[in-house]
């Protein structure tokens, strides 16, 4: 207690200084009155703090922290803040396993699931508020101060607003950033010391070009333009989102919805911020122009792909759900047809980012754009000495072996086609109808009949043959033949 004495001693003795001994005097003010003016008038920091005030609300502020912290009252008020946060963990595993599991249940990433996840994070410190809240009431009935319980709920009402706001940002440096600040600011209004503070950095001040700037505006100016970035964002996702999980808008169209709102909303955001820093938007007219030569010689392939994914989306040639083969031989699955590039998916996963203007300017093979089920034609050999009924029926006991056969339609019926005679076995083909999941996956199908026809040719004692090669002697000469074991020579037989 006594070095608390000391200090506040010390800084009263600071605060008591004649003004002779801390400021300047009049002549020397009269005599650097034609530097001032120049400073005044160049690009150099302006300094009007009061030290004075800012000194005395030091003092106010350690008088406060030393009579409600520095005593028998702060030890049980430090203890009321212990119990209230372990009862409040134990309060709140319940609702918020609920609100957890809850957003698991939704079939999508909405606005919903987002929403309670947001509220499972903030459900501990919000029981933590209530029971510190209920805390300053029991101490203010029986006369216990409560300064630092009610000071203790103010901070966490403020992180409780900053952490709800902030949960549906992208983990990262700019959440905690933003986190940071905004809390930061509630903490010193809730401390009173918001005001010194501001005055002091709008105090701090430089011009450029005759326009007075603070050191206040320069904060407040970025603070507001990455909010409204993130809002921006917010809402074009949250849009995007509502958008793909309605039934009423086929993907396609969706998705070509969900980009023009998200790209809008970012588009304001973006104004919005540059008009925050005090940029003219008139100046934009000159950047327009500018954008348009840039389109013209260094842009022409991004503009073309956005062309492209706009007619993509409106012709319909090409949608979610569609498997394609691009004339590279890239075969998969669209996943995502965004304004710049397409989401392809192939059959082991791999995604493969494809530019939209390839679907403009080259052939694309859309197996599922009208009737998704197709023929499949498996070839296959035989040995000339085999029964070609048997053969037929082995093929198709094969076919009905497979579950990617397709049945249901007359004129569709799986067939066994001699189509030639090779060099060492008679040229089958095995004829097949799939059905829609079998388009998808043309490897696999594949596999599965070649597996079955094998299977069905060794129930029958079908030979599958080598290939064969009969060697004729032209004015033979005399020769012997001899049949040698492995490692044993000619002339050892």
């Amino acid at each position: 207690m006594a070095l608390a004495h000391w200090i506040v001693s010390l800084a009263q003795q600071g605060a008591s200084q004649p003004a002779d001994e801390t400021g300047a005097t009049s002549e020397d003010t009269a005599s650097n009155g034609e530097e001032t003016t120049g400073s005044e008038n160049g690009d150099l920091i302006q300094n009007h703090i009061d030290w004075t005030e800012a000194r005395e609300a030091t003092i106010d502020g350690f008088n406060t922290f030393r009579d409600n912290f520095l005593s028998l009252g702060s030890i049980w008020q430090a203890l009321a803040v212990l119990a209230a946060v372990g009862l409040g963990w134990l309060v709140s595993r319940y609702p918020a396993g609920q609100l957890r599991r809850y957003a698991d249940s939704r079939p999508n990433d909405d606005i919903l699931s987002r929403l309670a996840l947001s509220l499972a994070r903030i459900v501990w410190p919000v029981f933590i508020v209530l029971l510190l809240w209920i805390a300053t009431a029991v101490f203010n009935a029986v006369g216990l101060p409560n300064t630092g319980l009610r000071i203790a709920a103010s901070l966490l009402n403020a992180w409780i607003v900053v952490r709800f706001i902030t949960a549906n940002m992208k983990e990262g440096f700019w959440q905690t950033a933003i986190a940071v600040l905004a809390w930061t600011v509630a903490a010193l209004y809730i401390l009173r010391l918001l005001g010194p503070v501001t005055d002091a950095l709008n105090a701090a001040a430089f011009t450029v070009a005759g326009v007075k700037i603070t050191i206040l505006r320069i904060i407040t100016s970025v603070f507001i333009a990455v909010v409204a970035l993130w809002i921006g964002r917010v809402a074009g996702d949250a849009a995007q989102s509502q958008l793909k999980s309605s039934k009423s808008l086929n993907p396609s169209m969706a998705g070509l919805l969900g980009q023009v709102l998200k790209v809008s909303f970012m588009t304001a955001a973006i104004l919005f911020a540059i008009s925050s820093l005090g940029v003219d938007l008139t100046a934009l007219a000159v950047f327009g122009g500018a954008l348009g030569v840039g389109i013209g010689f260094g842009l022409q392939s991004i503009f073309s792909n956005f062309i492209s994914g706009i007619i993509i989306l409106f012709e319909r040639s090409i949608k979610v759900g569609d498997f394609i083969e691009l004339q590279s031989g890239v075969t998969g699955l669209v996943k995502e047809i965004n304004i710049r590039s397409t989401l392809v998916t192939t059959n082991d996963n791999v995604d493969i980012l494809v530019p939209n203007e390839e679907f403009i300017k080259a052939q694309v093979i859309n197996w599922t754009l009208r009737d998704a089920r197709r023929r499949m034609r498996v070839e296959f050999g035989v040995a000339y000495a085999s029964d070609k009924e048997v053969v037929k029926k082995a093929g198709l006991e094969a076919a009905d072996e497979v579950q990617w056969t397709f049945r249901d339609a007359p004129g569709r019926d799986p067939q066994v086609w001699l189509t030639g005679f090779g060099d060492s076995a008679l040229d089958f083909e095995l004829v097949v109808w799939l059905t829609e999941e079998a388009v998808k996956k043309p490897s696999r199908v594949k596999a599965d009949y070649y597996w079955a026809l094998h299977t069905a040719l060794t129930k029958y004692d079908i030979e599958i043959p080598f290939p064969q090669r009969d060697i004729n002697f032209r004015n033979p000469g005399d020769f012997k033949v001899f049949m040698a074991r492995d490692g044993e020579e000619p002339g050892d037989a």
